[in-house]
C-alpha cells in the first residue's frame, strides 16, 4: 500500500505486512537462498538483523552468566556458560525421549495434499483466505467469530469467488447438496447469528449421512484425514557408510547438550547446587507449517538456562525464574508491559515429566488480541537426569557436602526463550508509523539494543563539511556503532536512520565550521539539539550508556 494512501492506525495484519517489508528492506530479515526461490522455514538475518540479534543475546549472556541476577535471598546466583555440539551421539534422543516421542499429530488435505499440524488447523483457518472471502460474503458486519449464514449468498460465492479460493470446499464441489441439509440441520431461523467454527465444518461436509463434521483444509477447504503422528527431528548421518548404522539427528532444542554435560561442569567447575547451565545456539525442528515470518521457522536459535537445585526447593525457584524473566523481556529489551504477559500451562498442556509449566507471552501483530509464546519457563523435576543416568549407566547423583553427604538427582528449572523470537518481538515492539516524519515508517528500538548506535552527516558534501563530519566519524566510531552517510538530502538520511532504529544522528553544518557545535537529533523526538564537537563522546555516552 502506498504511504501516502495509508491510515495512521494500521491494522494488525497491514502492520504486520509492513514489518515484514521493512525488515526485508532495510537487510533486517531475507528469505533464505532467495535467489533460488527460497526454501519455506529458513531466513537469513541480514547487516542489521545480525547485529541486532547479537546485541539481544549479548544481554542475555551479560545478565544470565558474566552478571547472573540476584537470588530470593539476595546472594548473586552462579550460573557458568556452555557451548555444546549440535550433533551428539544418537543415544541421547533417545534417552530424552525425542526419538520416539517427539512428533506432532499432521493432517494431510485429501484435495490439495498440503500437510498440516491438527493443533493448528482452526488458527490457520482463521487466517485463511477463503474463510475471509466466505465470511464476508455471507455478514460482513458480523465479528469475525459469527456469521449470518444466507443460503442463497452461499450459493452465489460457490459458484463464483469459492470456486477460485476454496475448490476442494464442499459447498464448492456440491452446492446443491451440501446446501439441503445444511439448511434442515442448521438454519433454523432465518437472519439467526452462528459460529463461524460451525458453518465451517458444515459447509465442508457434502452429505448429512457422513458420521460427524468435516474440518475444511485451510489451503483449499478439502477434506482432512486423521491425525497421525510426524517426527520433528530433521535425521542425518555421519561416516561414510549408508546403512543406517550411522545415522544421527540435529538437536531439536539445546537443553539435552547441557544434561550430558552436567556431571562434566560439577567436576571441573567448581559448582554447588543451586546454579546454572546457560547456553545460546541454533536448534533445528522439521515444522510441517512454518509460518509468521520468523516466528515458526525449521531453523532457530535458542536461550536457554538449566538451573539445578534441590527437589524440595524447587517450587521456590521455578517461580522466582518465572518472575524474573517476565520483568527481563520488560526492563532490560524495552517490550511493552501491556503487550506482555504470565500464562501458567492448564493440567493437560503439561509434559508428562514437567509438574509445572509457564509462558512468557508477547502480543505480535498476527496473534492480535491473543498472545503468542516467546519464552517458556519450566519445572523439568529430575526426569532428563534420571533418564540419561539409565540409558548411560552413569551416575549423576550429586553429593551435598554440607548437608551430611547426602546423596540426589537434583530438580531442574528451565527458562527456555527463542532469540529469534526475542529478534521479531522486539521489531514489532518498536515498529512505529507516522506520516509526519520523514520516513513513516521508523523503530524505536532500545538504544542499547539498536544495530546502528549513531549517524553522521556533512550537511552538504562540500565547504569542509566532509573532512570535519569524517573526522567526528572516526572519534565516535571508537566507542559507538556508527554509519557515515554523506548522499542524499538530509531528511532522506534521517528517514534512513530512523528506518533502522538508529538513536541519534550528528549533523556537521555551516555553523559547525565557525563555533565547533554540531546538531544532534534524537530519533524518538526528532528534536535537535546544539552540541560542542569535544563534548560528544561524553554526551552520546550518557545517552547511550
Amino acid at each position: 500500500m502506498p504511504e501516502e494512501n495509508q491510515p495512521r492506525t494500521l491494522s494488525p495484519s497491514q502492520k504486520m505486512a509492513n514489518i515484514v517489508a521493512l525488515a526485508k528492506r532495510r537487510g533486517f530479515v531475507f528469505p533464505a537462498s532467495e535467489i533460488y526461490g527460497g526454501l519455506n522455514g529458513f531466513y537469513d538475518f541480514g547487516p542489521l538483523g545480525a547485529q541486532l540479534k547479537n546485541n539481544i543475546r549479548d544481554a542475555w549472556w551479560r545478565d544470565m552468566v558474566e552478571c547472573p541476577p540476584l537470588g530470593p535471598d539476595g546472594k548473586p546466583l552462579t550460573i557458568v556458560g556452555l557451548d555444546s555440539a549440535i550433533i551428539q551421539n544418537p543415544e541421547t534422543w533417545v534417552a530424552s525421549g525425542h526419538a520416539t516421542g517427539f512428533a506432532d499429530p499432521m493432517q494431510t488435505c485429501r484435495q490439495c495434499k498440503k500437510l498440516f499440524r491438527a493443533d493448528h488447523v482452526w488458527e490457520m483457518l482463521k487466517e485463511s483466505d477463503w474463510v475471509k472471502s466466505f465470511a464476508d460474503a455471507m455478514s460482513p458486519a458480523q465479528p469475525e467469530d459469527l456469521i449470518v449464514f444466507d443460503s442463497g449468498k452461499a450459493m452465489k460465492w460457490a459458484k463464483t469467488k469459492g470456486r477460485k479460493c476454496a475448490p476442494g470446499l464442499a459447498l464448492v464441489r456440491n452446492p446443491e447438496v451440501t446446501l439441503s441439509w445444511m439448511v434442515e440441520d442448521l438454519i433454523r431461523e432465518p437472519g439467526k447469528v452462528l459460529g463461524i467454527d460451525d458453518v465451517l465444518r458444515h459447509v465442508a461436509t457434502e452429505q448429512k449421512a457422513r458420521t460427524g463434521l468435516q474440518t475444511p483444509c485451510p489451503n483449499c477447504g478439502g477434506d482432512l484425514t486423521e491425525p497421525r503422528q510426524f517426527n520433528l527431528m530433521f535425521e542425518s548421518r555421519v561416516g561414510a557408510v549408508e546403512d543406517g548404522s550411522g545415522r544421527v539427528w540435529l538437536r531439536p532444542e539445546t537443553a539435552q547438550g547441557i544434561f550430558l554435560n552436567y556431571k562434566n561442569i560439577l567436576d571441573t567447575g567448581r559448582v554447588k547446587i543451586p546454579f546454572g547451565v546457560a547456553q545460546v545456539g541454533k536448534a533445528f525442528r522439521n515444522e510441517v507449517t512454518p509460518r509468521n515470518f520468523i516466528f515458526r521457522t525449521r531453523e532457530f536459535e535458542q536461550m536457554e538456562m538449566e538451573f539445578f537445585c534441590p527437589p524440595d526447593d524447587a517450587p521456590q525457584w521455578y517461580e522466582f525464574w518465572v518472575t524474573t524473566r517476565l520483568k527481563w523481556w520488560r526492563e532490560r529489551l524495552g517490550l511493552s508491559p501491556e503487550r506482555l504477559q504470565r500464562r501458567e500451562h492448564d493440567k493437560d498442556e503439561l509434559s508428562h515429566y514437567s509438574t509445572s509449566c509457564a509462558d512468557v507471552e508477547y502480543k505480535y501483530p498476527f496473534t492480535e488480541p491473543k498472545f503468542g509464546e516467546l519464552e517458556g519457563i519450566a519445572h523439568r523435576g529430575n526426569f532428563d537426569l534420571t533418564q540419561h543416568q539409565a540409558r548411560s549407566r552413569t551416575n549423576l547423583e550429586y553429593v551435598d557436602q554440607d548437608g551430611g553427604n547426602t546423596r540426589y538427582l537434583p530438580h531442574v528449572i528451565e527458562p527456555a526463550s527463542g532469540l529469534t523470537r526475542g529478534a521479531l518481538a522486539v521489531l514489532c515492539d518498536s515498529y512505529e508509523y507516522d506520516p509526519a516524519r520523514p520516513s513513516p515508517e521508523w523503530l524505536r528500538i532500545k538504544p542499547e539494543l539498536a544495530p546502528i548506535k549513531l549517524g553522521v552527516f556533512p550537511l552538504v558534501n562540500k565547504d569542509g563539511m566532509p573532512e570535519m563530519a569524517g573526522k567526528i566519524y572516526l572519534e565516535l566510531r571508537q566507542k559507538f556503532i556508527s554509519a557515515y552517510d554523506a548522499k542524499a538530502s538530509i531528511g532522506k538520511r534521517y528517514a534512513r536512520m530512523d528506518e533502522a532504529g538508529t538513536p541519534f544522528c550528528v549533523t556537521v553544518d555551516g555553523d559547525s565550521l565557525k563555533d565547533g557545535t554540531v546538531t544532534v537529533r534524537d530519533r524518538d523526538t526528532a528534536r535537535q539539539e546544539r552540541v560542542d564537537a569535544s563534548r560528544l563522546k561524553d554526551y552520546l555516552g550518557q545517552k547511550l550508556g
